[in-house]
């Protein structure tokens, strides 16, 4: 018998990462026992339905006693309220994480309950689809994706490196990065785009009633696109605006001031100016699928293999 990575991991909250998470972990037997904690007893239902964990209780201090790793799953609001609950059931070497993609607000909301003998090191995977809950995970989740873990100052560097073999062995590709850093790039690369693609299928909700079902009957792939991160947990991403507002509000005045630019360009016919901007950005798009971050399919680099059931055709 191979011995596990992790002898007891506790996932807290059964949604898509955690759900991903476990079923990772179960099916490349990285931990000895896999315990799901959700407080929705229907969610807890399911999980048993499913199989992908060992136990599955309503109690994340339950869940929590006695595990090796304890990872908090749950909109990055409730982080701080997960982090009360477990601390106090920490045992001696435990290590506390979470998934979220802000980091500066959860280590400030998450440390202050995390006790001398136990380690708190936060990571984030950026990886994820527009669903949720128990039945969306999919193991393949993470494969050759990033994760990114932000250590606080003065962790303990054994506790991190479990953290990150726990994400390279789930499929991950691992760096560290301080917790500010972190927020500045994910403000960009995820939490403004989702802001506009929220803003956009916004204002085609408010569109005269005729002109909005011509909206939806004559979607191009842009828009398409747009709907399809628009759909994500919306419980999720009001968290995150709210935890990392400073790193957003930053980056949505530079993108503010890009599409003044480019607004001029348009009403002056400044040509020229249109076609090196999109030429500009057409190489990152590139670059992105050199990375192995996406594919050149028009599906946004989701390869039937690693979509769940219901996601397939």
């Amino acid at each position: 018998m191979i011995r596990p990575l992790v002898p007891r991991l506790a996932i807290i909250g059964a949604g898509l990462i955690g759900s991903s998470l476990a079923r990772a972990a179960r099916e490349k037997h990285l931990a000895g026992t896999i315990v799901v904690a959700d407080r929705d007893a229907a969610v807890c239902a399911r999980v048993r339905e499913l199989g992908f964990a060992d136990e599955v209780t309503q109690s994340a201090a339950e869940a929590a006693t006695d595990a090796d790793i304890v990872i908090a799953c749950v909109p990055v609001g409730s982080s701080g309220a997960v982090a009360a609950e477990v601390g106090p059931h920490l045992k001696p070497g435990a290590i506390l994480s979470d998934v979220g993609s802000v980091k500066a607000s959860v280590v400030e909301a998450m440390a202050p309950f995390v006790p001398a003998h136990a380690h708190l090191v936060p990571a984030h995977p950026v990886a994820g689809t527009e669903f949720s809950g128990p039945d969306a995970g999919f193991a393949a989740l993470f494969e050759n994706r990033w994760c990114i873990v932000t250590p606080p100052e003065g962790a303990d560097p054994a506790a991190v490196d479990r953290i990150v073999a726990l994400w390279r062995a789930a499929g991950a590709n691992v760096e560290t990065m301080s917790a500010q850093h972190h927020d500045l790039v994910l403000a960009i690369t995820s939490h403004v785009p989702h802001l506009i693609a929220y803003n956009i299928v916004g204002t085609a909700a408010e569109l005269e009633e005729t002109l909005t079902s011509e909206v939806i009957k004559f979607s191009a792939g842009g828009f398409r696109d747009f709907t399809r991160i628009a759909s994500s947990d919306p419980t999720m991403w009001r968290d995150v605006f709210l935890s990392n507002r400073e790193a957003v509000l930053e980056m949505l005045g530079r993108f503010t001031e890009d599409l003044t630019a480019l607004q001029r360009a348009i009403r002056y016919g400044d040509g020229d100016a249109l076609f090196e901007h999109f030429t500009r950005t057409r190489a990152i798009r590139r670059s992105i699928i050199e990375q192995g971050q996406e594919t050149a399919a028009p599906d946004f680099g989701r390869r039937a293999a690693e979509k769940p059931k219901h996601e397939q055709s």
